[in-house]
């Protein structure tokens, strides 16, 4: 009896059971979160050395043909060091592997990433490798499609202080104010009939203008990429009421610079148009660009196209007091209705090419003291014909939105990805923004693997 009592109770006892039980147990517990820790671990690891790799060899490929294949190995080293701090963490890039005919380099890199909670399992250490091939500029044909706005809205002044100068003069108005409608103005004992002419009189520098510098920027870049002027094309349109093409697509850099400096050009702030319609102008304009090819023959370019714009659809007439309208004939305060953001819907039209859509949106300044700018895109989205009008569509959170704080939303919707979309409010951000969404997508198309 004594024997089955102290047997009953060793097996009632389980104690002792669970604790070697959850011993044997917590071993691959650990390991399996350990695995899950570490492996997350080596994954960000191994995501910022791709990255780090990809930059370094896109820091050399416009260096084919004026350096060695030692000295682009050198520099690709630099590169990679820099951007991984290299100190103490064992990064070793190797195979670097340049073929100067083709234009193309790649290299590997791996580096030994130790574990934390595997060590239970007795993995101390994870290799991480990566890869990557760039090709030079040489290597891939391109078209560059540069569009710019030629809505009055595009000659306003671009700084903050050339409008306050604006304002201040006999004109007396800063925005949409750019015909004269019968006035003369007087500045240093010379006479002007138009807005347009008393600005540049006066020194003030219109976003047009501005632009101008951009597209300038844009063509030193081709240079760059394309030295031997036989693989890269630019060409040159404008959108208002339509799309125009001012400039096919060619390989000289020169005469496009010529196009840009000629008032007759159709470029040049000296000419503008009382309308931007975006759904006519993104329709006539894919008729005008026609399909992206791969890249890899002239007759099959890549194809990216650049627009330059404040991002506004609208007519003329609201400012002009006329009843006289272009495409909507009405009275000046309904047009006021229909100056609101585009459709980015309308968009679509490029993108369906698979051409790459990069948009810069020239930001408007915020003037409450202006009654334009009160009468129309520093209203509410729900009071606009957005709608009924353009047929444009957006969240119902958006209804109370003011239209000048929407237009960025649209435009962002328009480009082709966030990395092809800036936003610029400076003179000096909106001369480098079409320079680095060009510099942005040919980084992206130039990575082969």
């Amino acid at each position: 009896m004594r024997m089955k009592s102290q047997l009953r109770d060793f097996l009632a006892n389980r104690g002792g059971n669970i604790a070697i039980t959850f011993a044997l147990l917590l071993v691959p517990v650990i390991t399996a979160v350990g695995l899950s820790l570490d492996y997350v671990r080596a994954y960000n690891i191994r995501t910022k050395m791709q990255a780090d790799l990809d930059t370094a060899l896109l820091a050399v490929a416009k260096d084919f043909g004026t350096l060695s294949d030692a000295a682009i190995e050198e520099k690709i080293q630099d590169w990679f060091a820099a951007q991984t701090d290299l100190t103490g963490k064992g990064y070793d890039l190797s195979d670097v592997q340049i073929n100067t005919n083709s234009q193309e380099v790649t290299a590997k890199a791996k580096v030994t990433v130790p574990t934390t909670l595997l060590k239970v399992a007795d993995i101390d250490s994870v290799d991480v490798s990566v890869s990557s091939s760039v090709a030079g500029p040489g290597s891939s044909y391109m078209n560059v499609y540069i569009v710019l706005d030629k809505s009055a809205s595009m000659l306003l002044a671009a700084t903050a202080a050339g409008q306050n100068k604006m304002l201040s003069s006999q004109a007396g108005c800063a925005f949409a104010c750019h015909t004269s409608e019968g006035a003369t103005f007087k500045y240093k004992n010379k006479s002007y009939t138009t807005v347009y002419g008393l600005a540049k009189a006066m020194g003030v520098q219109l976003r047009t203008d501005v632009a101008l510098n951009a597209v300038a920027e844009v063509l030193d870049m081709i240079d760059t990429y394309d030295s031997t002027h036989k693989r890269i094309k630019v060409a040159f349109y404008t959108i208002g009421e339509t799309a125009t093409e001012v400039l096919a697509p060619t390989t000289s850099t020169t005469n496009a610079r010529k196009v840009l400096s000629d008032d007759k050009s159709g470029m040049t702030s000296a000419t503008s148009e009382d309308a931007t319609y975006f759904d006519y102008s993104m329709t006539a304009l894919k008729k005008l660009i026609g399909t992206s090819g791969d890249g890899t023959t002239a007759g099959s370019p890549l194809k990216l196209v650049l627009m330059l714009t404040d991002g506004v659809q609208s007519e003329r007439n609201w400012v002009l007091q006329s009843n006289s309208g272009i495409r909507f004939p009405s009275s000046a305060g309904t047009l006021q209705k229909d100056v609101t953001p585009l459709n980015p819907a309308w968009c679509k039209e490029i993108k369906d090419l698979k051409a790459s859509f990069g948009v810069l949106y020239t930001e408007y300044l915020p003037m409450t003291w202006d009654w334009g700018y009160n009468a129309t895109v520093g209203q509410t989205m729900s009071s606009s014909n957005y709608k009924s009008v353009w047929g444009g569509t957006f969240s119902t959170a958006n209804n109370n939105t003011t239209r000048l704080n929407y237009i960025p939303t649209a435009l962002e919707a328009c480009a082709s990805g966030k990395s092809l979309y800036l936003q610029a409010n400076s003179s000096a951000e909106i001369e480098a923004g079409l320079s680095s969404l060009f510099q942005q997508y040919v980084a992206k198309v130039r990575l082969t693997n």
